[in-house]
Protein backbone atom coordinates (compact mmCIF):
# COMPACT_ATOMS: atom_id res chain seq x y z
CA UNK A 1 0.00 0.00 0.00
CA UNK A 2 0.91 3.39 -0.87
CA UNK A 3 1.41 5.81 2.30
CA UNK A 4 -0.55 9.04 1.65
CA UNK A 5 -0.71 12.66 3.34
CA UNK A 6 -4.18 13.98 4.04
CA UNK A 7 -4.58 16.87 1.60
CA UNK A 8 -1.81 16.46 -0.75
CA UNK A 9 -1.61 16.33 -4.37
CA UNK A 10 -1.41 12.42 -3.90
CA UNK A 11 -4.83 12.54 -2.16
CA UNK A 12 -6.49 14.90 -4.48
CA UNK A 13 -6.04 12.53 -7.43
CA UNK A 14 -7.50 9.49 -5.50
CA UNK A 15 -10.72 12.23 -5.18
CA UNK A 16 -10.01 12.81 -8.57
CA UNK A 17 -9.93 9.37 -9.43
CA UNK A 18 -13.55 9.11 -11.46
CA UNK A 19 -12.58 12.11 -13.99
CA UNK A 20 -11.19 10.97 -16.64
CA UNK A 21 -12.79 8.65 -19.68
CA UNK A 22 -10.52 6.90 -22.43
CA UNK A 23 -11.44 8.03 -25.51
CA UNK A 24 -10.86 4.83 -27.38
CA UNK A 25 -13.53 2.78 -24.84
CA UNK A 26 -16.02 5.94 -25.73
CA UNK A 27 -15.39 5.41 -29.38
CA UNK A 28 -15.41 1.59 -29.32
CA UNK A 29 -18.27 1.77 -27.10
CA UNK A 30 -20.25 4.20 -29.79
CA UNK A 31 -19.68 1.95 -32.79
CA UNK A 32 -21.32 -1.08 -30.84
CA UNK A 33 -24.23 0.93 -29.87
CA UNK A 34 -24.63 2.37 -32.93
CA UNK A 35 -24.54 -0.78 -35.11
CA UNK A 36 -27.22 -2.55 -32.76
CA UNK A 37 -29.68 0.20 -33.35
CA UNK A 38 -29.56 -0.14 -37.30
CA UNK A 39 -28.98 -4.06 -37.49
CA UNK A 40 -30.29 -5.20 -33.92
CA UNK A 41 -29.66 -9.16 -33.88
CA UNK A 42 -27.31 -9.59 -36.79
CA UNK A 43 -25.32 -6.65 -34.81
CA UNK A 44 -25.80 -8.85 -31.33
CA UNK A 45 -25.16 -12.20 -32.75
CA UNK A 46 -21.87 -10.54 -34.31
CA UNK A 47 -20.38 -9.32 -30.85
CA UNK A 48 -20.84 -12.31 -29.35
CA UNK A 49 -19.29 -14.34 -31.79
CA UNK A 50 -16.40 -11.51 -31.25
CA UNK A 51 -16.10 -10.89 -27.56
CA UNK A 52 -17.34 -13.92 -26.16
CA UNK A 53 -16.44 -16.25 -29.11
CA UNK A 54 -20.08 -18.07 -29.10
CA UNK A 55 -21.87 -18.32 -32.30
CA UNK A 56 -25.22 -18.02 -31.91
CA UNK A 57 -28.70 -17.79 -33.85
CA UNK A 58 -31.35 -15.36 -33.46
CA UNK A 59 -33.92 -18.33 -31.63
CA UNK A 60 -30.68 -19.36 -29.26
CA UNK A 61 -30.15 -15.80 -27.69
CA UNK A 62 -33.23 -16.47 -24.98
CA UNK A 63 -32.76 -18.72 -22.31
CA UNK A 64 -35.57 -21.72 -22.81
CA UNK A 65 -37.65 -23.32 -19.70
CA UNK A 66 -35.94 -26.45 -20.43
CA UNK A 67 -32.39 -24.68 -19.86
CA UNK A 68 -33.84 -22.93 -16.75
CA UNK A 69 -34.99 -26.41 -15.32
CA UNK A 70 -31.92 -28.30 -16.41
CA UNK A 71 -30.17 -25.64 -13.92
CA UNK A 72 -31.22 -27.16 -10.70
CA UNK A 73 -29.14 -30.27 -12.16
CA UNK A 74 -25.55 -28.85 -11.69
CA UNK A 75 -26.25 -26.76 -8.27
CA UNK A 76 -26.15 -27.82 -4.80
CA UNK A 77 -29.65 -28.13 -2.88
CA UNK A 78 -28.38 -26.01 0.25
CA UNK A 79 -27.97 -22.80 -2.71
CA UNK A 80 -31.35 -22.94 -3.03
CA UNK A 81 -32.03 -22.60 0.72
CA UNK A 82 -29.13 -20.17 1.34
CA UNK A 83 -30.71 -18.12 -1.62
CA UNK A 84 -34.14 -18.16 0.53
CA UNK A 85 -32.33 -16.11 3.34
CA UNK A 86 -30.69 -13.61 1.35
CA UNK A 87 -34.34 -13.41 -0.36
CA UNK A 88 -36.12 -12.56 2.79
CA UNK A 89 -33.36 -10.22 4.34
CA UNK A 90 -34.03 -7.96 1.01
CA UNK A 91 -37.68 -8.46 0.91
CA UNK A 92 -38.45 -7.47 4.64
CA UNK A 93 -35.28 -4.21 4.16
CA UNK A 94 -37.32 -2.61 1.05
CA UNK A 95 -41.00 -3.64 1.63
CA UNK A 96 -40.43 -0.65 4.14
CA UNK A 97 -39.49 1.67 1.69
CA UNK A 98 -42.64 1.48 -0.44
CA UNK A 99 -44.70 4.45 -0.57
CA UNK A 100 -48.37 5.17 -1.61
CA UNK A 101 -49.96 7.82 -3.83
CA UNK A 102 -50.86 11.18 -2.04
CA UNK A 103 -53.87 13.74 -2.22
CA UNK A 104 -54.02 17.34 -0.85
CA UNK A 105 -57.84 18.83 -1.50
CA UNK A 106 -58.61 22.01 -0.61
CA UNK A 107 -63.21 21.54 -0.83
CA UNK A 108 -63.51 25.24 -0.70
CA UNK A 109 -61.89 26.37 -3.54
CA UNK A 110 -62.23 23.02 -5.51
CA UNK A 111 -58.79 22.28 -5.75
CA UNK A 112 -57.04 18.48 -6.17
CA UNK A 113 -53.55 18.09 -6.36
CA UNK A 114 -51.92 14.51 -6.07
CA UNK A 115 -49.11 12.73 -6.94
CA UNK A 116 -49.61 9.22 -8.64
CA UNK A 117 -46.86 6.56 -8.23
CA UNK A 118 -46.63 4.30 -10.96
CA UNK A 119 -44.21 1.68 -11.35
CA UNK A 120 -41.99 1.55 -14.48
CA UNK A 121 -43.50 -1.73 -16.74
CA UNK A 122 -40.02 -3.20 -17.96
CA UNK A 123 -36.32 -2.65 -16.43
CA UNK A 124 -33.39 -4.67 -18.02
CA UNK A 125 -30.64 -6.12 -15.40
CA UNK A 126 -27.48 -6.61 -16.80
CA UNK A 127 -25.46 -10.03 -14.59
CA UNK A 128 -21.93 -9.40 -15.26
CA UNK A 129 -19.99 -13.35 -15.80
CA UNK A 130 -16.80 -12.69 -17.13
CA UNK A 131 -14.22 -13.16 -14.22
CA UNK A 132 -17.10 -14.81 -12.26
CA UNK A 133 -20.52 -15.20 -12.48
CA UNK A 134 -22.17 -12.50 -10.03
CA UNK A 135 -24.97 -14.61 -8.90
CA UNK A 136 -25.63 -11.95 -5.96
CA UNK A 137 -26.40 -9.39 -8.15
CA UNK A 138 -29.31 -11.21 -9.52
CA UNK A 139 -31.39 -11.12 -6.36
CA UNK A 140 -30.01 -7.61 -5.21
CA UNK A 141 -30.88 -6.08 -8.39
CA UNK A 142 -34.32 -8.20 -9.26
CA UNK A 143 -35.61 -7.79 -5.89
CA UNK A 144 -36.11 -4.04 -5.31
CA UNK A 145 -37.77 -4.15 -8.97
CA UNK A 146 -40.26 -6.57 -8.28
CA UNK A 147 -41.17 -5.38 -4.77
CA UNK A 148 -41.75 -1.97 -6.14
CA UNK A 149 -43.98 -3.53 -8.62
CA UNK A 150 -42.37 -4.04 -12.05
CA UNK A 151 -44.11 -6.56 -13.90
CA UNK A 152 -42.05 -7.37 -16.97
CA UNK A 153 -37.97 -8.31 -16.04
CA UNK A 154 -35.75 -8.62 -18.68
CA UNK A 155 -32.13 -9.99 -17.95
CA UNK A 156 -28.90 -10.02 -20.31
CA UNK A 157 -25.66 -11.88 -19.16
CA UNK A 158 -23.25 -13.24 -21.24
CA UNK A 159 -22.91 -16.86 -22.31
CA UNK A 160 -19.80 -19.07 -21.56
CA UNK A 161 -17.53 -21.08 -23.95
CA UNK A 162 -20.46 -23.40 -24.60
CA UNK A 163 -23.25 -21.08 -25.35
CA UNK A 164 -24.99 -21.49 -21.88
CA UNK A 165 -24.88 -19.33 -19.06
CA UNK A 166 -24.07 -20.04 -15.09
CA UNK A 167 -26.95 -22.59 -13.58
CA UNK A 168 -26.50 -20.45 -10.51
CA UNK A 169 -27.33 -17.59 -12.26
CA UNK A 170 -30.50 -19.12 -13.97
CA UNK A 171 -31.32 -20.70 -10.80
CA UNK A 172 -31.48 -17.10 -8.88
CA UNK A 173 -33.85 -15.57 -12.06
CA UNK A 174 -35.88 -18.61 -12.40
CA UNK A 175 -36.59 -18.34 -8.31
CA UNK A 176 -37.38 -14.89 -8.64
CA UNK A 177 -39.65 -15.24 -11.89
CA UNK A 178 -37.62 -12.88 -14.15
CA UNK A 179 -39.85 -13.27 -17.10
CA UNK A 180 -36.92 -13.38 -20.03
CA UNK A 181 -32.65 -14.41 -19.76
CA UNK A 182 -30.49 -13.64 -23.15
CA UNK A 183 -27.06 -14.86 -23.62
CA UNK A 184 -25.82 -11.35 -24.48
CA UNK A 185 -23.17 -9.37 -22.73
CA UNK A 186 -21.01 -6.81 -23.04
CA UNK A 187 -22.16 -2.95 -24.67
CA UNK A 188 -24.14 -5.01 -27.32
CA UNK A 189 -26.74 -5.92 -24.47
CA UNK A 190 -26.79 -2.88 -23.01
CA UNK A 191 -27.51 -1.20 -26.50
CA UNK A 192 -30.10 -4.14 -27.04
CA UNK A 193 -32.60 -3.17 -24.23
CA UNK A 194 -32.06 0.62 -24.70
CA UNK A 195 -33.01 0.55 -28.40
CA UNK A 196 -34.88 -3.36 -28.67
CA UNK A 197 -34.06 -5.91 -30.89
CA UNK A 198 -36.39 -8.32 -32.66
CA UNK A 199 -35.86 -10.40 -29.90
CA UNK A 200 -34.75 -8.47 -27.33
CA UNK A 201 -37.26 -5.97 -26.08
CA UNK A 202 -37.03 -2.68 -25.20
CA UNK A 203 -36.51 -1.64 -21.74
CA UNK A 204 -37.88 1.40 -19.80
CA UNK A 205 -34.54 1.53 -16.77
CA UNK A 206 -31.22 -0.93 -17.33
CA UNK A 207 -29.70 -1.83 -13.88
CA UNK A 208 -26.66 -3.45 -12.42
CA UNK A 209 -22.60 -3.37 -12.75
CA UNK A 210 -20.38 -3.81 -15.35
CA UNK A 211 -16.76 -3.31 -16.90
CA UNK A 212 -15.74 -0.16 -18.59
CA UNK A 213 -17.58 -0.58 -21.90
CA UNK A 214 -20.69 -1.75 -20.47
CA UNK A 215 -20.30 1.71 -17.95
CA UNK A 216 -20.29 3.41 -20.97
CA UNK A 217 -22.67 1.58 -22.65
CA UNK A 218 -25.20 3.01 -19.70
CA UNK A 219 -23.52 6.44 -20.10
CA UNK A 220 -24.67 6.41 -23.77
CA UNK A 221 -27.81 5.34 -24.04
CA UNK A 222 -28.99 7.59 -21.45
CA UNK A 223 -31.82 9.17 -22.54
CA UNK A 224 -33.43 6.35 -24.80
CA UNK A 225 -33.55 4.99 -21.77
CA UNK A 226 -32.97 5.39 -17.50
CA UNK A 227 -29.89 4.00 -16.29
CA UNK A 228 -29.24 3.20 -12.51
CA UNK A 229 -25.76 4.34 -12.25
CA UNK A 230 -22.28 4.49 -14.04
CA UNK A 231 -20.89 2.05 -11.56
CA UNK A 232 -17.04 1.53 -11.36
CA UNK A 233 -14.36 -0.51 -9.94
CA UNK A 234 -15.49 -1.09 -6.29
CA UNK A 235 -14.15 0.43 -3.09
CA UNK A 236 -13.68 0.37 0.54
CA UNK A 237 -12.51 3.29 3.37
CA UNK A 238 -11.71 1.47 6.33
CA UNK A 239 -11.34 3.70 9.48
CA UNK A 240 -9.11 2.09 12.34
CA UNK A 241 -6.67 2.49 14.82
CA UNK A 242 -4.29 0.72 17.17
CA UNK A 243 -7.33 -0.12 19.13
CA UNK A 244 -8.83 -1.96 16.32
CA UNK A 245 -7.94 -5.68 14.93
CA UNK A 246 -5.07 -5.88 12.09
CA UNK A 247 -6.27 -9.09 11.19
CA UNK A 248 -10.05 -8.41 10.18
CA UNK A 249 -8.69 -4.76 8.57
CA UNK A 250 -6.33 -7.00 6.66
CA UNK A 251 -8.72 -9.49 5.04
CA UNK A 252 -11.24 -6.69 4.42
CA UNK A 253 -8.29 -4.37 2.49
CA UNK A 254 -7.91 -7.95 0.68
CA UNK A 255 -11.20 -8.31 -0.03
CA UNK A 256 -11.44 -5.48 -2.05
CA UNK A 257 -8.93 -6.43 -4.43
CA UNK A 258 -10.55 -9.75 -5.92
CA UNK A 259 -12.44 -6.85 -8.20
CA UNK A 260 -11.39 -5.96 -10.98
CA UNK A 261 -9.42 -2.44 -10.02
CA UNK A 262 -10.76 -2.73 -6.15
CA UNK A 263 -9.35 0.55 -4.54
CA UNK A 264 -8.31 -0.11 -1.06
CA UNK A 265 -7.87 2.70 1.43
CA UNK A 266 -7.15 2.60 5.35
CA UNK A 267 -7.53 5.95 7.01
CA UNK A 268 -6.21 5.72 10.44
CA UNK A 269 -4.54 8.28 13.10
CA UNK A 270 -1.96 5.56 14.10
CA UNK A 271 1.53 6.00 12.31
CA UNK A 272 2.28 2.27 14.22
CA UNK A 273 -1.06 0.76 12.96
CA UNK A 274 -0.16 2.24 9.26
CA UNK A 275 3.44 0.86 8.80
CA UNK A 276 2.08 -2.61 9.95
CA UNK A 277 -1.09 -2.61 7.22
CA UNK A 278 1.50 -1.33 4.78
CA UNK A 279 3.13 -4.12 4.84
CA UNK A 280 1.06 -6.91 4.85
CA UNK A 281 -1.46 -5.13 2.23
CA UNK A 282 0.05 -5.11 -1.62
CA UNK A 283 -2.49 -2.29 -3.06
CA UNK A 284 -4.19 0.45 -2.25
CA UNK A 285 -4.05 3.52 -0.18
CA UNK A 286 -3.28 4.35 3.74
CA UNK A 287 -4.31 7.94 4.54
CA UNK A 288 -2.74 9.02 7.75
CA UNK A 289 -4.75 12.07 9.61
CA UNK A 290 -4.32 13.65 12.98
CA UNK A 291 -8.04 12.77 14.59
CA UNK A 292 -11.05 11.24 14.03
CA UNK A 293 -12.94 14.30 12.75
CA UNK A 294 -10.29 14.65 10.01
CA UNK A 295 -10.90 10.85 8.97
CA UNK A 296 -14.35 11.46 8.89
CA UNK A 297 -12.95 14.96 6.55
CA UNK A 298 -11.09 12.56 4.48
CA UNK A 299 -14.37 9.45 3.79
CA UNK A 300 -16.90 12.73 2.75
CA UNK A 301 -13.83 14.32 0.18
CA UNK A 302 -13.53 10.64 -0.89
CA UNK A 303 -17.20 9.47 -1.06
CA UNK A 304 -16.62 5.94 -1.17
CA UNK A 305 -18.96 3.13 -2.29
CA UNK A 306 -18.08 1.18 1.18
CA UNK A 307 -17.23 2.54 4.45
CA UNK A 308 -16.26 0.19 7.38
CA UNK A 309 -15.76 2.32 10.75
CA UNK A 310 -13.43 -0.34 13.12
CA UNK A 311 -12.91 2.43 16.52
CA UNK A 312 -14.28 2.73 19.38
CA UNK A 313 -17.50 4.80 19.70
CA UNK A 314 -17.69 4.35 15.84
CA UNK A 315 -21.49 6.57 16.25
CA UNK A 316 -19.83 9.54 16.90
CA UNK A 317 -17.96 9.10 13.44
CA UNK A 318 -21.34 7.68 11.82
CA UNK A 319 -23.01 11.24 12.66
CA UNK A 320 -20.47 13.31 10.66
CA UNK A 321 -20.39 11.22 7.64
CA UNK A 322 -22.36 12.67 4.78
CA UNK A 323 -21.03 10.78 2.07
CA UNK A 324 -20.87 6.74 1.80
CA UNK A 325 -22.92 4.52 -0.37
CA UNK A 326 -23.45 2.16 2.44
CA UNK A 327 -21.50 2.19 6.32
CA UNK A 328 -20.13 -0.72 7.93
CA UNK A 329 -20.03 -0.68 12.04
CA UNK A 330 -18.20 -2.42 14.13
CA UNK A 331 -15.99 -4.99 13.94
CA UNK A 332 -18.30 -7.98 12.58
CA UNK A 333 -19.72 -6.29 10.03
CA UNK A 334 -17.16 -6.97 6.83
CA UNK A 335 -18.42 -5.36 3.43
CA UNK A 336 -19.01 -9.69 2.37
CA UNK A 337 -22.49 -9.16 4.64
CA UNK A 338 -23.58 -6.43 2.81
CA UNK A 339 -22.52 -7.66 -0.73
CA UNK A 340 -24.42 -11.24 0.03
CA UNK A 341 -26.73 -11.60 3.08
CA UNK A 342 -27.68 -8.36 5.00
CA UNK A 343 -30.74 -6.92 2.73
CA UNK A 344 -29.81 -3.40 1.01
CA UNK A 345 -28.61 -3.78 -2.14
CA UNK A 346 -25.42 -4.23 -3.10
CA UNK A 347 -25.91 -2.03 -6.34
CA UNK A 348 -23.97 1.17 -4.61
CA UNK A 349 -22.17 4.51 -5.86
CA UNK A 350 -18.92 4.40 -6.76
CA UNK A 351 -16.28 6.31 -7.84
CA UNK A 352 -16.96 9.79 -5.51
CA UNK A 353 -20.54 9.20 -6.76
CA UNK A 354 -21.75 9.01 -3.10
CA UNK A 355 -21.16 12.53 -2.98
CA UNK A 356 -24.98 12.91 -5.24
CA UNK A 357 -26.54 9.72 -4.89
CA UNK A 358 -27.57 6.63 -3.41
CA UNK A 359 -27.73 2.71 -3.13
CA UNK A 360 -29.89 0.92 -5.26
CA UNK A 361 -33.88 1.01 -3.48
CA UNK A 362 -37.63 0.92 -4.17
CA UNK A 363 -38.09 4.15 -5.22
CA UNK A 364 -35.44 3.91 -8.50
CA UNK A 365 -38.46 1.42 -10.01
CA UNK A 366 -41.29 4.16 -9.45
CA UNK A 367 -42.10 7.40 -11.15
CA UNK A 368 -44.41 9.88 -9.98
CA UNK A 369 -46.78 11.62 -11.85
CA UNK A 370 -49.02 14.92 -10.78
CA UNK A 371 -52.61 15.55 -10.92
CA UNK A 372 -53.72 18.95 -10.98
CA UNK A 373 -57.29 19.84 -11.06
CA UNK A 374 -58.84 23.31 -10.59
CA UNK A 375 -62.35 24.69 -10.33
CA UNK A 376 -63.19 27.78 -12.55
CA UNK A 377 -63.65 29.53 -9.14
CA UNK A 378 -59.97 28.34 -8.23
CA UNK A 379 -58.39 29.32 -11.66
CA UNK A 380 -60.33 33.06 -11.20
CA UNK A 381 -58.76 33.41 -8.33
CA UNK A 382 -54.83 32.64 -9.38
CA UNK A 383 -55.94 34.66 -12.72
CA UNK A 384 -54.11 37.86 -12.06
CA UNK A 385 -50.95 35.88 -10.94
CA UNK A 386 -51.15 33.81 -14.24
CA UNK A 387 -51.31 36.81 -16.30
CA UNK A 388 -48.30 38.94 -14.62
CA UNK A 389 -46.07 35.87 -14.83
CA UNK A 390 -46.78 34.99 -18.32
CA UNK A 391 -46.42 38.57 -19.52
CA UNK A 392 -42.90 38.70 -17.71
CA UNK A 393 -42.31 35.82 -19.73
CA UNK A 394 -43.36 36.98 -22.69
CA UNK A 395 -45.78 33.94 -23.28
CA UNK A 396 -49.43 35.79 -25.22
CA UNK A 397 -50.96 32.64 -25.59
CA UNK A 398 -50.34 31.42 -22.45
CA UNK A 399 -51.99 33.90 -21.13
CA UNK A 400 -54.78 33.50 -23.95
CA UNK A 401 -55.68 29.82 -22.38
CA UNK A 402 -56.55 31.38 -19.29
CA UNK A 403 -58.52 34.49 -20.67
CA UNK A 404 -60.52 32.44 -23.13
CA UNK A 405 -61.98 30.77 -19.60
CA UNK A 406 -63.43 33.65 -18.62
CA UNK A 407 -65.06 35.27 -21.75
Amino acid sequence: MKLVRFNTKQFQKICERNVLRKKRVQESVRRIIEDVRVRGDDAVLKYTKKFDNVKLVPKKLRVTESEMNAAYQDIKPDFVNILKLAMDNISAFYKKQLRKSSKVKNREDGILLAEKLQPLETVGVYVPSGTAPLVSTVYMAVLPAKIAGVKNIVMCTPPNGYGTVDPHILAVANLLKVNEVYKVGGAQAIAAMAFGTKSIPRVDKIIGPGNQYVTEAKRQVYGYCDIDMLAGPSEIIIIANQYSNPDYVIADLNAQSEHLMGLSILVTTSKRFAKFIKKEVADGYVVLVKNLDEAAEVVNMLSPEHLEIMVKSPNRIVRKIKNAGAIFIGPYSPTAVGDYIAGPSHVLPTGGSSRFSSGLDVNDFVKSMHIISYSKKALEKVNDAIQMLANIEGMEKHLESVKVRFK
